[in-house]
């Protein structure tokens, strides 16, 4: 049952908490002394593509938050 809640998770867009949440999860990976160099640069990559996702999702956030305070601007006038 697991893997079906890990395959819907994969289906939805995830959050921001979730990929930061993922994201800390690759970096706790990547710091082990014990990990492969291949798992190392296939976590490298999945943590560049979280980082991506979480800037994307931090950009869209901040344009909503100036095009409620430009229209709110308006509205005061």
């Amino acid at each position: 049952m697991a893997a079906k809640s890990a395959k819907e998770t994969e289906e939805r867009e995830l959050t921001l908490e979730e990929n930061f949440d993922l994201l800390e999860e690759v970096t706790e990976r990547l710091q082990s002394d014990d990990l492969p160099l291949e798992e190392a640069f296939e976590n490298y990559k999945k943590g560049m593509d979280l980082i991506k996702k979480c800037s994307e999702q931090i950009d869209m956030v901040e344009k909503e938050v100036l095009k409620l305070n430009s229209d709110m601007s308006v509205e005061s006038m």
